[in-house]
């Protein structure tokens, strides 16, 4: 992030009652020792919002991104080569004694190197990482150890260090490449659901990501409000998310597009935005209908 970019972020946060209210809960879970959960749909801004929470707590913060190619060598290290010492001693000239030595190098795993040293660490998207390799994190959650099984260490374990944390993040209406996450691991978190934002919080959002005019994000966002209640209800998307309005806002200032629906590019930027995420919360028979009442929709924005 940009130093722009993290001030905006802080002033959002800031200004909110919605971030505000998460943001000192997950602070006081965090600091009694709980690890905290966050989980809502895709575009909610879950992970920014996982990374300024760590920051506030004054530590080093490490990341970690999950995918199904993740192994216990990426949280807790590995041998990554050997180092070889020689030593020639020719201290008699007619004598010479030359000692060789081989040791293999260590190189620790970002898991390892933030119990360590009391780092705090956001697990983003822990469910896309196969359950066995999450399954790491239960004794270092209820015994406060990290068991260092597979490598060649002379201790089976270390202590948690006091000041470690973590915070995980997840998508629950995802299913491609997503793993269902262990009960045992989910009944030592605490699990704050997050929605979406009401208008109010999202204009602000949109305000301060973008710094857009607010009356322009204000029509942008109703629009955006509009739009998803054309989702069927029964599904489990949510159509297009607070990543959609700050794309259009981002479009709108870069290339000083005029927020009118009349405007044939403003109509188009709001379409392409808007129609493939839609898709997702509506059945194949609606697609055309729901496709002319977007269009509409686009087409009725206005300022004031």
């Amino acid at each position: 992030m940009t130093d722009s970019t993290e001030t905006n972020q802080k002033s959002l946060y800031e200004q909110s009652a919605y971030y505000k209210g998460i943001i000192k809960r997950s602070l006081r879970y965090l600091n009694t020792g709980y690890p905290l959960h966050l989980t809502g749909p895709s575009g909610i801004g879950k992970t920014t919002l996982a990374l300024h929470i760590a920051k506030q707590r004054k530590r080093p913060v490490i990341l970690i991104n999950g995918n199904k190619e993740l192994s216990t060598e990426d949280f807790i290290g590995a041998f990554t080569g050997y180092k070889r010492r020689k030593l020639k001693d020719n201290y008699i000239r007619s004598v010479q004694k030359i000692e060789e030595s081989v040791t293999e190098s260590w190189s620790d795993g970002r898991l390892l190197e933030a119990v360590k040293k009391g780092y705090t660490l956001v697990y983003d998207e822990f469910t896309r990482s196969q359950p066995e390799i999450n399954n790491i994190f239960l004794p270092i959650l209820e015994e406060r150890i990290l068991p260092l099984y597979g490598t060649k260490q002379k201790e089976p374990f270390i202590k948690v260090h006091q000041n470690f944390s973590a915070i995980f993040t997840s998508n629950p209406v995802e299913y491609a490449g997503v793993y269902a996450s262990q009960d045992a691991l989910l009944d030592r978190m605490v699990t704050l659901t997050l929605g979406s934002l009401d208008q109010e919080a999202e204009v602000t959002a949109v305000v301060h990501k973008t710094a857009i005019e607010r009356e322009k994000a204000e029509a942008i966002v109703e629009f955006m409000m509009k739009i998803r209640k054309l989702c069927d209800t029964g599904q489990n998307y949510q159509g297009p998310s607070l990543r959609a309005s700050i794309m259009i806002a981002e479009f709108v200032k870069q290339y000083d597009i005029p927020v009118d629906g009349k405007n044939e590019e403003f109509n188009q930027l709001c379409f392409d935005m808007t129609w493939f995420p839609l898709q997702a919360c509506i059945e194949d028979k609606q697609k055309q209908r729901i496709k002319r009442q977007l269009v509409q929709e686009c087409k009725k924005i206005t300022l004031g």
